[in-house]
């Protein structure tokens, strides 16, 4: 427990102190934020906005985490070292796409197959770790079992299919993260909200662990409180950085930020055994997800007729006239009862063994 407080409490401070440190670099460097001239015309306001502020939530978390091993004297746990893995190696690739597009001054970085190719490339090692890393018990860190609040009996995968279906988890995540930060503070906030809720998802874990409390209620998940040290360091970065991200934003994450939160993400659910669970936790980047795959379908089978005004859903609120800091504040209490809602169910579950 001391190690969680430790990583959440480094991790806030570095990202509140750092990216102001930060932002003074980037407007120094010119490194600021274009534009889409097809999105909405209020956001033209915003160019030149220092952008990659994902970079210090990543450093931040890193040696939060590093800070609170040391401080209590544990050995990293191989779970956390993977989830590290996939949010840092994500996060490269964001990083890339940023730097290209501030480089050639352009709205679009990578193309979008070398973006998806770098996320499968991290994605597949990820896996393959994931599945053949065992322990002393022959634990591996994730399972073959799709699963909801725990494995559902009956539902494994081959692994040929758990790799896609692994390679799909972190693809949507991560996207849905990219399409939601969209207005200031908007990701941010809802990622916090989501990470604090696999704090309390991976204590819980922990402390009903069928390695130290065996029942039939107790739950196989490997290296539980190693991950809420994680999951703290998480939401003790995403919190600060807020600071400097809320409306009106002195910086943006970018690329950088948003697909390595959006792995984060699904790296939590993977190994907490949260897989469909984390589509209620993370209802808002479910809906602003959908928001754009239907949006893009009905174009296409209508030939040229929209459901919204725009897309993803939070610049169809633009559209209609909402202040942008009032589609933030909403759209945050949305996150927060999809938040409060999953813990219900996971806790319910824990109760009713239903």
């Amino acid at each position: 427990m001391k190690a969680i407080l430790i990583a959440g409490a480094f991790a806030l401070l570095g990202t509140l102190i750092g990216t102001r440190f930060a932002i003074s670099v980037l407007v120094k460097k010119g490194y600021g934020q274009l534009i889409r001239d097809d999105g909405p015309t209020s956001h033209h306001t915003k160019r030149g906005t220092p952008t990659m502020g994902g970079l210090v939530i990543i450093i931040a978390v890193v040696v939060s985490y590093a800070i609170a091993k040391l401080a209590t004297g544990f050995r990293p746990s191989a779970s956390a070292l993977l989830l590290l893995f996939l949010f840092v190696g994500l996060g490269a690739i964001g990083f890339l796409d940023d730097y290209i597009k501030i480089s050639k001054q352009r709205s679009l970085g990578l193309r979008s197959k070398a973006k998806m190719i770098g996320q499968i490339v991290v994605g597949l090692v990820f896996a393959i770790a994931a599945i053949g890393w065992e322990d002393n018990t022959g634990r591996t860190v994730i399972t073959h079992a799709v699963s909801f609040t725990r494995d559902f009996d009956g539902w494994e995968l081959p692994t040929v299919l758990l790799v896609v279906w692994v390679l799909l988890m972190i693809a949507g995540t991560s996207n849905g993260v990219n399409l939601t930060d969209g207005l200031d503070g908007l990701a941010t906030g809802a990622a916090t909200m989501v990470f604090g809720a696999y704090v309390f998802i991976n204590i819980w874990q922990s402390n009903q662990n069928c390695q130290y409390n065996p029942g039939l209620k107790c739950y196989e998940v490997r290296d539980p409180l190693d991950l809420a040290v994680v999951a703290s360091a998480l939401t003790g970065a995403c919190f600060g950085f807020l600071w400097w991200n809320a409306s009106p934003a002195k910086i943006f994450m970018g690329d950088t930020g948003s697909l390595s939160l959006g792995g984060a993400m699904a790296g939590f659910a993977l190994m907490t055994r949260t897989e469909l669970l984390l589509v209620v936790v993370g209802g808002l980047f479910v809906a602003i997800t959908a928001s754009v795959i239907l949006q893009v379908a009905y174009f296409k089978l209508t030939k040229g007729k929209r459901i919204f005004r725009m897309a993803p859903l939070q610049h169809h609120f633009e559209l209609l006239g909402w202040a942008e800091i009032t589609i933030v504040v909403r759209f945050w209490i949305i996150s927060g009862l999809c938040v409060i809602t999953g813990l219900g169910i996971f806790y319910w579950e824990w109760v009713t063994g239903v």
